[in-house]
């Protein structure tokens, strides 16, 4: 999205959507002053990262109180925001750009409700919107824009399949459909809807969202339901934070995850997850999110089967032990926990 304020139209102010994009803000990262990110999402921390890495001072600007605040949960992003800190990126929440200044047709400066940002290289990444008005009146379209699909992603227009980020796919935990934007779901529907177009029936599957990121040496990945969207939900939704060692105490090695399950309070059915670790636990979202589109509950993870070997995880998986801490298993009624 380029919203219509002043200045949007000046040199150095780009967008991130795609291999020109990139090289335009790579050719720019050569005597760069001073960068601007408006958007606090993966593509934003992802462009200011690499700034900040690269020793320029980076400033992200974003609406939202929260580094990724539609991806991660408070518990996850506070450690972000403090690594992000530390290592030079200024995060702005809760601020609207108002305008941009320029000088001989460039940016110099972003302006927004409460301040004055220095920046030579402005970055947009705030999100996308549907590009819907050449198929209004030709396809059936939602209130927001996205194109109408059934089951086997054929639009109302017969024989005419649609996939991708303007429209929306079944979401494992509501049973809803919701629009998605990731690339690793545009990909399946594109495998569905060619199948479907020469003439085998296969059904779009129930999705959960997958997704994984690293900032500035931390690996998170997320799953299905969390704080941002709870509220989608038709049913009780509880959660539960935990942080474990990643290793048996006898091999002297060192490294922790962080993290968190949503789940209905009274089925105990898993709606969610989230994992964060300066170690590479970024797989360990693939068992939460079949554990959710496999219906699967709090009982039935905590005893899941899953491999041991000590220079890779502890007797208890940390998956398993994520669902017995939500359950709260106990020794006989002792304080100390099952695991």
């Amino acid at each position: 999205m380029k919203p219509p304020i002043e200045g949007i139209d000046l040199e150095n102010i780009n967008t991130f959507r795609g291999p020109e994009d990139t090289a335009a803000v790579k050719e720019q990262m050569e005597g760069c002053q001073s960068a601007v990110i408006i958007g606090g999402g993966y593509i934003g921390i992802e462009v200011a990262e690499a700034y900040a890495q690269a020793g320029i001072p980076v400033t992200v600007i974003d609406m939202q109180d929260r580094l990724l605040a539609t991806s991660l949960d408070k518990e996850f992003t506070d450690v972000l925001e403090a690594a992000s800190k530390h290592h030079g990126l200024d995060f702005r929440p809760a601020e609207t750009v108002k305008a941009f200044e320029g000088e001989d047709g460039k940016v110099k400066a972003v302006v927004t409700d409460q301040a004055t940002y220095p920046a030579d290289t402005v970055i947009l990444a705030a999100g996308v919107k549907a590009d819907d008005q050449w198929l209004r009146g030709t396809l059936e379209m939602d209130e927001r824009g996205f194109i109408v699909t059934n089951e086997y992603l054929e639009t109302s227009a017969p024989d005419v399949y649609a996939g991708g980020d303007s429209t929306c796919v079944p979401f494992a935990p509501t049973h809803e459909q919701v629009n998605i934007s990731l690339a690793t779901i545009a990909r399946r529907q594109g495998i569905v809807a060619a199948l479907n177009a020469m003439g085998q029936k296969v059904k779009m599957p129930e999705l959960t969202g997958t997704s994984a990121l690293s900032l500035f040496g931390y690996n998170f990945v997320s799953t299905g339901l969390k704080a941002a969207s709870a509220a989608q939900y038709q049913g009780q939704v509880a959660s539960r934070y935990v942080e474990e060692p990643l290793y048996p105490d006898f091999m002297r090695k060192e490294g922790k995850v962080a993290m968190k399950i949503y789940y209905d309070a009274d089925d105990h059915r898993i709606l969610g997850g989230q994992l964060m670790s300066k170690e590479d636990i970024t797989d360990g979202i693939t068992g939460l999110s079949i554990a959710i589109a496999s219906g699967w509950t709090l009982e039935d993870l905590a005893l899941a089967d899953i491999h041991f070997m000590p220079r890779f995880d502890r007797p208890w998986h940390y998956l398993n032990v994520l669902a017995m801490a939500a359950l709260d298993y106990k020794i006989g009624g002792a304080d100390k926990l099952l695991f």
